[in-house]
């Protein structure tokens, strides 16, 4: 447990401010967010490998923050795998025992059953120069599981592997740790390792915690326009736009067009209301949208006319890329995201055409092209709606109203 936990440098830099985070015996945890944002910082305190500032960290019923880390009873998982080039698996694996003084029978049989976990049984006898990244991975993680420690903690520790390598391996620590059942903290920058592998997912940003929740109700339920466009790829798409009613329908507007948000998303989001003839940004996850000619029929009011920009087939699916004639979020959330993948000037240079790039995900039956005009079916109960100032979502229940950017848990 993290209660109100800091880390300000000595040159006066908050890496770190009033983390509260509370985990679960058993449970898996994901800290993710931009890089320098804090994420790995609260991990190496946890850890002890970074002094504490402030607050205090809790493993079990203890206090920590003066205990060294090898007297913590916690097991790290590194992304450099940090094992021993002249040891074999069999005793990179037992090193940490052996320094113990545990008795060799016993490490001989915490490692026999760490490498049957692990599907290294045949490997024990091999040095790490002849495994590959997968195997290597393994051995590490084979090292923290014969600790038997009440929590693992692991820093980005796929981020050296390929992408083929990095789906399986996610899917094997995720498996290990829910057979072996102990309490685990993960950091990542990739929210598709979060979202898959986490119990639940702490997002970040600036050294503050933003939201703490399941994986999907981080993606139905973004508290701010930051967790919105941070989690979910391709990125929710975020435009500016406007409230406006109409003979008994409620419509939001983009530039010149305009859709009908449906009747179901105005009564779970009633603090709407108070947003006509004002502006909104507006959030349109790409999956929520499809080509018209692949939707079969829909009303006008659902619709997008776009010119496509670019189409992306990716086999199962396709990403349409194209410019809409309306205003682009100009937020600090908004440049941050769009800096952590290289497009804020970009995103810019759009602020002053006011046009804003979105993409799509839509049927591979579709057969839109570059320069074409096409309609962009959009699920109207679906759509996301913040506050432009705030950048709060907007949504009306006092059980979820949010004060701050900051969520305690």
């Amino acid at each position: 447990m993290l209660e109100g936990v800091e880390k300000v440098y000595p040159d006066g830099t908050q890496a770190v401010a009033d983390l509260h985070l509370s985990i679960g015996d058993g449970e898996f945890i994901v800290l993710v967010g931009p890089s320098g944002c804090g994420k790995t910082t609260a991990l190496r305190m946890v850890a002890g490998l970074e002094e504490i500032s402030g607050g205090q960290v809790r493993i079990g019923d203890r206090v920590v923050n003066g205990v060294p880390p090898k007297d913590r009873d916690i097991a790290m998982v590194f992304q450099n795998y940090a094992l021993y080039p002249h040891l074999s698996v069999r005793e990179n694996m037992g090193f940490g025992l052996k320094l113990r003084k545990v008795p060799a029978a016993e490490i001989d049989k915490r490692v026999e059953e760490a490498g049957r976990i692990l599907g290294l049984e045949d490997l024990l006898d091999r040095k790490p120069r002849n495994l590959s990244g997968g195997q290597r991975q393994r051995v590490a993680m084979g090292r923290a599981i014969v600790r038997e420690p009440q929590a693992f903690l692991m820093d980005e520790p796929l981020s050296n592997l390929d992408a083929k390598l990095r789906v399986q391996m996610r899917a094997e620590i995720a498996r290990i740790q829910r057979d072996l059942d102990v309490t685990t903290l993960y950091v990542t920058h990739d929210q598709t390792e979060a979202m898959t592998m986490g119990d639940r997912v702490a997002v970040m940003r600036k050294g503050l915690l933003q939201q703490v929740d399941a994986p999907q109700v981080l993606y139905d339920r973004p508290d701010n326009v930051f967790v919105a466009g941070f989690i979910g790829s391709p990125a929710m798409n975020m435009v500016q736009a406007s409230i406006e009613t109409s003979n008994g329908a409620t419509f939001v507007c983009l530039g010149d067009q305009r859709l009908r948000i449906a009747d179901e998303l105005l009564a779970a989001r009633p603090a709407l209301a108070a947003y006509e003839g004002r502006k909104v940004v507006l959030g349109i996850r790409p999956e929520e949208m499809e080509d018209a000619a692949c939707a079969g029929e829909n009303p006008d009011d659902r619709r997008l006319r776009a010119t496509v920009d670019l189409v992306e087939q990716m086999g199962s699916e396709a990403y349409v890329h194209f410019s809409l004639k309306a205003p682009p979020v100009l937020t600090d959330d908004t440049r941050e995201l769009a800096s952590d993948v290289g497009l804020d000037d970009q995103l810019e240079r759009r602020g002053e055409k006011a046009t804003t790039a979105m993409v799509a995900r839509v049927s591979p039956r579709t057969r839109a092209a570059k320069g074409d005009s096409i309609d962009l079916v959009v699920d109207t109960g679906r759509l996301h709606f913040f506050d432009i100032d705030s950048s709060l979502a907007v949504w009306g229940d006092p059980d979820r109203a949010a004060t701050t950017t900051t969520t305690k848990t």
